[in-house]
């Protein structure tokens, strides 16, 4: 009677019915399922709660169902025409079948990974570009601000983080110094993760003349759909993207963290203009200020770099057809053939990027993975140290970085291509944050990349099979909680 009571008491029966929800109410990974439903048995009432801020999707469809058929008239008309008059489609087109005529013959072994990045995330093939990389906020800081002062039309600048802070102030202070002089200027920042950024810290750029939207605020979306993307954009011709926010801790000032290993690319060319192209895109959906049209200005013609990179920006996010990102993550591990190296702060991955390392390392492929030794998410960490456990059986070789806070998100194959960009080996970046990444097809930069992670090394401790085998009972518990959890991290 006792346990007949239990199971119809109040709170029973709303756990029931919530429990009911996760499982039937819309399509589900059931890795997903079975984790929510975990958190509801042992959160009874909270973990209702919990599910309603970052569980519940009954609004995706409806939300972005609008934003969808706009992004797509923005990229055809991007498509459709350049400054030149050319219709960039067309011109894609050619590119796949040089590209596929290079590869026959051993040029590139990256053409059928260019055709997909095109056909899943619309992501522009360009060659000819300037790329810049920078391990640490004070260069690229520096660099971001030299370029803004130098603006003369449009300053565009997307960021997840910004904090009340010294350099935001300085940040700040530049950009309104433009919009004095006539710069168009456009800051747009994620509702959550400006949520306690007063609204003053922006008044004197919208005072001279700036605009400020907010992309989603937390009632829109509860806690996901958060935009995560790093982008600025100078006058069509300078980009930035990757790691960093802004704040005083990516320049290594927070007593938490130390120093920031961070990893964020400054680009000039035509790839520009595809970051171009996706901050209007997101600028448009904001809807707080009038929408910026597409036209010529805004895609000024770049002088191809003789010897340049070639690189696609690629996005995704859950307004997105298909998870672009993470199909480019799975494509560049089982294309690997000698080296996969991986740089991620939160290391959570899904079952097809787990097993697709694990069978590289299986197959001789030298798999290393590095992620931070001081976290900031402790069961992001726990879910982490238990899947680098079992690919550690696998002849994975793991690293915890202990110097500062590792918050690079990179992915090196064969020093041939590389990935730098917003999007984490989690999956909250595969399927619920908007991210964009470069994918880098230039041997010189790879090996650059993997030049820097080789050097990271001497800063970390090394995972071992005898450390992971001792490692205390509370730590195995922590572990196995946070693995069974960790889709929903």
């Amino acid at each position: 009677m006792a346990t007949l009571g239990f199971i119809l008491s109040p709170i029973s029966i709303v756990n029931i019915v919530f429990a009911a929800l996760v499982v039937f109410a819309g399509r589900r990974n059931p890795g997903v399922t079975w984790a929510w439903l975990f958190v509801m048995l042992m959160l009874p009432y909270l973990g209702i709660v919990l599910y309603m801020l970052l569980g519940f999707d009954g609004r995706r469809h409806a939300i972005f169902a609008a934003k969808r058929l706009r992004d797509a008239e923005v990229m055809s008309a991007y498509y459709s025409r350049d400054t030149a008059g050319h219709d960039l489609l067309n011109e894609q087109m050619d590119v796949l079948k040089r590209l596929g005529a290079a590869e026959a013959h051993g040029v590139l072994n990256s053409g059928d990974m260019v055709y997909m990045n095109m056909v899943s995330g619309r992501a522009a093939y360009s060659e000819g570009n300037e790329i810049r990389l920078f391990s640490d906020g004070g260069s690229k800081f520096d660099s971001m601000l030299a370029d803004v002062a130098a603006a003369r039309h449009s300053v565009f600048v997307q960021y997840y983080i910004v904090r009340n802070d010294a350099l935001t102030r300085r940040v700040v202070e530049a950009l309104a110094d433009r919009a004095r002089e006539g710069v168009r200027v456009c800051v747009l920042l994620d509702g959550m993760g400006c949520f306690f950024t007063p609204a003053s810290v922006f008044a004197p750029l919208e005072r001279s003349g700036g605009f400020v939207a907010t992309f989603m605020p937390p009632g829109l979306g509860g806690l996901n759909y958060r935009n995560h993307r790093k982008i600025t954009v100078i006058d069509g011709r300078v980009g930035y993207v990757g790691g960093l926010n802004i704040g005083e801790e990516y320049l290594g000032k927070a007593r938490r963290f130390g120093f920031w290993r961070d990893a964020h690319l400054r680009l000039r060319g035509d790839a520009v203009h595809h970051l171009t192209a996706r901050f209007v895109m997101d600028w448009n959906f904001a809807g707080k200020h009038a929408p910026i049209p597409v036209c010529a200005d805004l895609f000024p013609a770049n002088n191809v770099q003789p010897g340049g990179s070639a690189l696609q920006i690629l996005c995704s996010g859950p307004d997105t057809e298909w998870p672009s990102i993470h199909y480019a993550y799975l494509k560049m591990i089982n294309g690997a053939r000698n080296q996969i190296l991986i740089q991620s702060p939160y290391f959570v991955p899904d079952d097809s990027v787990f097993e697709a390392l694990r069978l590289a390392a299986l197959s001789g492929i030298d798999v290393r993975i590095m992620i931070p030794g001081n976290p900031d998410h402790p069961f992001v960490y726990w879910a982490a140290l238990s899947y680098l456990g079992d690919l550690l059986d696998a002849g994975v070789r793991a690293y915890r970085y202990e110097r500062g806070f590792l918050h690079s998100k990179a992915v090196v194959v064969d020093e041939a291509v590389a990935s730098i960009g917003t999007a984490n080996l989690d999956v909250r970046s595969f399927r619920l944050n908007f991210e964009v990444n470069a994918i880098i097809y230039d041997r010189k930069v790879a090996q650059s990349i993997a030049a820097q992670f080789h050097a990271d090394v001497p800063d970390c401790t090394e995972f071992t099979k005898q450390w992971y085998a001792a490692r205390p009972r509370t730590t195995r518990l922590r572990e196995a909680v946070s693995r069974l959890i960790s889709p929903i991290l």
